[in-house]
This record gives C-alpha cells, structure tokens and sequence, in this order.
C-alpha cells in the first residue's frame, strides 16, 4: 500500500459540529481518527495530506452510547477525536472534500 493509502486510514473525516467551529477560530480543525492512531502518526498525516505544517495535536476517545433498537439493547461504537492545532498562516477548509 501506499504512504498516501495510509493516511487516509488513519485521518477517517473531519468533524464538523459547534464546538469544532469554535475550535476553528483558535486555528484548530477537528478529524474522527483510527482508534490506534498516535499523535505522531496523525500529524504525519496532516501534514502530508493537506500541505500545512501542524503545531499540535489533542487527542480525546468519545464512548458509545448505549442505544435500544426494536427492544434490544446495543452500544455505538466508540471514537477517537484529534484537535489539530495549525501554525499560523495555514488553513484547511473542511467543508470541501480531500
């Protein structure tokens, strides 16, 4: 496979919700991540994916939650979050696709 095959299997899709808009204000984009994703492997991926130069990485694991269907009890899966702080000058627009 190739590099570029593995980024995109360790970057799943940005997320796009208020509280990642308010993060984009302080230059910050917000991805849904592979759960054995590491900050050096994300920012790796940023970095060459998107051509910017990446400052930090938080990363934060979302439980699932628990959900009735039809009666039967079930469990969303969970997920890993990484709040992407950018350096100043660079920018990734989300709202269009990779």
């Amino acid at each position: 496979m190739s590099a570029k095959a593995d980024h995109y299997d360790v970057i799943r899709r940005p997320i796009i919700t208020e509280k990642a808009t308010l993060a984009s204000e302080a230059n910050a984009v917000v991805f849904e991540v592979a759960m054995d994703a590491n900050k050096p492997k994300i920012k790796e991926a940023v970095e060459s994916l998107f051509g910017v130069k990446v400052k930090a990485v938080n990363t934060t694991i979302a439980k699932g939650k628990t959900k009735r269907f039809k009666g039967i009890r079930g469990r969303r899966k969970d997920v890993k979050k990484a709040y992407v702080t950018l350096e100043e000058g660079n920018t990734i627009d989300v709202s269009t696709g990779l």
